[in-house]
């Protein structure tokens, strides 16, 4: 028996280039993980793939992602046995911040390391582009610029663990949607200078980067889930030095100087009424070390 982590992601920086002719759209992002993490347990059986995915609603069959990339895994190395795969689930559920996409690399990672494959990480990503965008991402994780539709990704030096607060409304939002709706507004919105923010990152290991936080996408989320925009407010009531929505949406972050500041942060969001606890956190940015 082995385990696996599987961590969130966040988008320190969003951009959306252009519409592809397949109907992909093309991104320019900053992508960081957070010590937020699904925990996966893989074992050995005689035949097929069997996944407990511990009483959260998701599917249990071939429409998990964590099952096709077992399945994949195991059809590329010829693994004739299976394998039963026990999810415990954190990472909220549609929230923008890649919790299936990273369910899937750790079904990648974790099918590899059982069989013994021998799959490199950059084996397992080109598998995982097959699955989702953002499954070559969570693969190994960390500070990375990621172009094209996400699989083309820079690896950038890892920040250091600045504390940040995270709240996901309960209102849900449809990724295809907020897509489709910014292709109609496309050239009205302001895109966000991920540049400036690679270079922050390269001038300094402080908080500063944050003034260029930004993300295209807030501006076909928030009419659909105005929760978004009063989560953020409250963020920057409590003395946030930058607050923003992560991926499509709904969920959103927020660094603070320190924990407890952020856990005052997330008692008024708790107050507000506006998300579950289970879907509310005070954590770290992370680098997380996988085989």
């Amino acid at each position: 028996m082995i385990t696996e982590r599987a961590y969130a992601k966040i988008n320190l920086s969003l951009d959306v280039t252009g519409k592809r002719p397949d109907g992909y759209h093309e991104v320019r992002m900053v992508m960081q993980t957070v010590d937020i993490y699904d925990t996966l347990t893989f074992e050995k059986t005689e035949e097929g793939i069997t996944i407990d995915v511990g009483g959260s609603p998701l599917p249990m069959d071939g429409d998990n992602l964590i099952h096709k990339a077992a399945k994949a895994v195991m059809d590329k190395c010829g693994i004739t046995c299976g394998v039963s795969i026990s999810l415990d689930k954190h990472i909220p559920i549609a929230a923008g911040m890649a919790g299936g996409s990273s369910d899937a690399a750790a079904a990648l990672r974790g099918v590899n390391r059982l069989f013994e494959c021998g799959l490199s990480n950059d084996e397992l990503r080109q598998i995982g582009v097959k699955i989702g965008a953002d499954v070559p991402y969570c693969v190994e994780g960390g500070t990375v610029l990621a172009e094209g539709i996400g699989e083309k990704l820079t690896f950038l030096s890892p920040l250091p663990e600045h504390v940040l607060a995270v709240a996901k409304p309960e209102r849900g939002v449809s990724t295809g949607n907020i897509y489709k709706s910014l292709d109609e507004i496309f050239d009205t919105v302001v895109h966000p200078d991920v540049d400036s923010m690679l270079d922050a990152f390269k001038s300094s290991k402080d908080l500063s980067f944050t003034k260029h936080l930004g993300n295209v996408l807030e501006y076909v989320t928030v009419p659909l889930c105005p929760e978004v925009e009063e989560i953020k407010k409250i963020f920057m009531g409590s003395g946030t030095v930058g607050t923003l929505m992560t991926g499509s949406g709904p969920t959103v972050f927020a660094f603070f100087e320190d924990k407890d500041k952020a856990a005052k942060a997330i008692d008024k969001v708790r107050e507000s009424g506006l998300c579950r606890d289970e879907e509310m956190f005070v954590t770290t940015l992370t680098s997380p070390i996988n085989s």
